[in-house]
């Protein structure tokens, strides 16, 4: 494989890698965090604001961000190395480590799709939802983004390991 390419795969991904998880912790410790000040500030402006021009944006950047990180990732086990997709996957020879990384990104690419992104639609009225289902909406995106946050941390740890650390 040609080195520049193999390069730029890595690039992409570390990129786009670092937009989607920026956002999954700016989501998890700044927006939540403010919606809920600006829900209990009871003559203040309340959450309108982020919900109408923040988030969306905010959330189409976190979606494809994940994609796109998650589809390089995927090239680049392909071409680098001594390593192999499959292998990841299958957790065999010199893939083990990155592949538990590989599986608990492919565990987050999933959440965002099917469960942060379909709810945050009824939540943010992009798609109609009575108030008990943007509630229950609302617990789901919270809880998956939640558990997105918790399962980046092991993730950063065994993509990194896998080239700066852990043996496989």
């Amino acid at each position: 494989m040609d080195v520049f390419v193999l390069a730029m795969e890595r690039w992409v991904h570390f990129l786009s890698g670092v937009a989607w998880i920026g956002l999954l912790y700016y989501f998890n410790f700044v927006q939540v965090p403010a919606i809920a000040a600006a829900n209990a500030d009871k003559g203040g402006p309340g959450p309108a604001a982020i919900n109408k021009y923040v988030a969306p944006r905010a959330l189409l950047w976190f979606r494809w961000g994940a994609v796109v990180t998650w589809l390089s990732g995927a090239a680049l086990l392909e071409s680098a190395p001594h390593l192999s997709l499959v292998d990841a996957f299958t957790l065999q020879g010199a893939s083990q480590v990155i592949g538990v990384g590989a599986w608990l990104g492919t565990i987050m690419l999933f959440n965002v799709w099917v469960l942060i992104w379909p709810n945050q639609k009824k939540v943010l009225g992009i798609v109609s939802a009575s108030d008990e289902e943007k509630n229950r909406a609302r617990r789901v995106a919270l809880l998956a983004s939640r558990t997105n946050t918790l399962l980046s941390i092991p993730m950063l740890l065994f993509m990194g390991a896998s080239a700066h650390g852990l043996p496989y």
